[in-house]
């Protein structure tokens, strides 16, 4: 069917990032997870080993971070082009970071509690057994951080103002959950090899203690990088500034007013609203803004100052 001449002025308004490879990529971490939990939790359980068995229920909570994932993934795929979203699912994936970053907050604090708890009240731990079983889950954290950090580390979307803007922040959160179960399973083994040779039973917890402040920084800091996306939090003020200054690079011109939001992991919207004596047609003062290509969606308001003594040259 051929296209009514209109459509030609319609919005795009799908501003989604197919993550096919780090769908792909985040089931393949989803797998290897989920095995080393069942491997961890039972070894705990059958060594008495109160370490690898909290290890193993701290490595569950991944696993329904890495669902969470997934399913949001899934979610902005089948509603890619839904009308019932301004501005389309693209803010899904990062819905799906704050929410894996509040599960991060819950892991640290579960970390400090039953840390301080092994610390008041130490417990036999089975070195040999533990350290074996710790060894191999930081093989596979390694392994599914080196998957995840080539699809999380490598997005190249525009090459221009936003290569340092864009983020995944949904793959973000999985690639952060497996380093904070890497950075658990390092210091643990450290915990319990020097326990285990130089008798330092309090470390162990005392380690634990740190690994939940780390853990815990990670997820302040996601939960408010997705925070702001989801408050539509201005884009950075160079950028902005970089904007301003190249629409009022024209004689005449003044913006009034300018508001410019992220609407999907590599787009963001743009009203602006301008006044001047002499009005172009909007494409013109579009094609300005042609070497920002993070702005998807621009939309332009002029207004015609009929006045001579406009201030145009002067802040409004």
């Amino acid at each position: 069917m051929q296209a009514h001449p209109i459509d030609s002025w319609q919005h795009k308004h799908d501003f989604t990032v197919m993550e096919e490879h780090g769908e792909r990529r985040t089931w393949q971490v989803l797998v290897l997870t989920a095995v080393t939990m069942l491997v961890e939790v039972i070894a705990g359980i059958a060594y008495g080993s109160m370490a690898l068995l909290a290890d193993g229920w701290h490595m569950g909570t991944h696993v329904a971070a890495f669902m969470i994932t997934i399913v949001a993934y899934r979610y902005t795929k089948r509603h890619a082009n839904s009308t019932d979203y301004a501005f389309g699912p693209g803010k899904v994936g990062v819905l799906s970071g704050f929410a894996s970053a509040i599960v991060l907050l819950g892991v640290a604090l579960f970390m400090l509690f039953e840390s301080i708890q092994r610390l008041m009240s130490p417990q036999q731990i089975h070195f040999n057994e533990a350290m074996l079983v710790a060894a191999l889950g930081l093989a596979v954290n390694i392994a599914s951080a080196f998957l995840l950090r080539d699809s999380h580390g490598h997005h190249d979307h525009h090459g221009t103002h936003e290569d340092h803007h864009h983020h995944d922040h949904n793959l973000k959160a999985a690639y952060l959950h497996v380093l904070a179960d890497a950075l658990t399973s390092v210091l643990a083994i450290g915990a319990l090899f020097f326990g285990k040779y130089l008798g330092w039973h309090w470390l162990d917890p005392l380690i634990g203690i740190a690994g939940a402040a780390i853990i815990g920084r990670w997820a302040y800091t996601l939960l408010r990088e997705c925070g702001s996306v989801l408050l539509d939090g201005s884009i950075d003020e160079k950028v902005l500034a970089a904007i301003r200054k190249t629409i009022e690079e024209v004689p005449d011109v003044k913006i009034t007013d300018i508001h410019v939001w992220r609407v999907g992991p590599a787009d963001f919207a743009a009203i602006l609203s301008i006044v001047t004596h002499r009005p172009q047609k909007i494409e013109y003062y579009k094609g300005l803004l042609a070497d920002f290509r993070e702005l998807t969606h621009v939309t332009v308001e002029v207004n015609v100052c009929e006045e001579e003594t406009c201030p145009l040259n002067q802040p409004i």
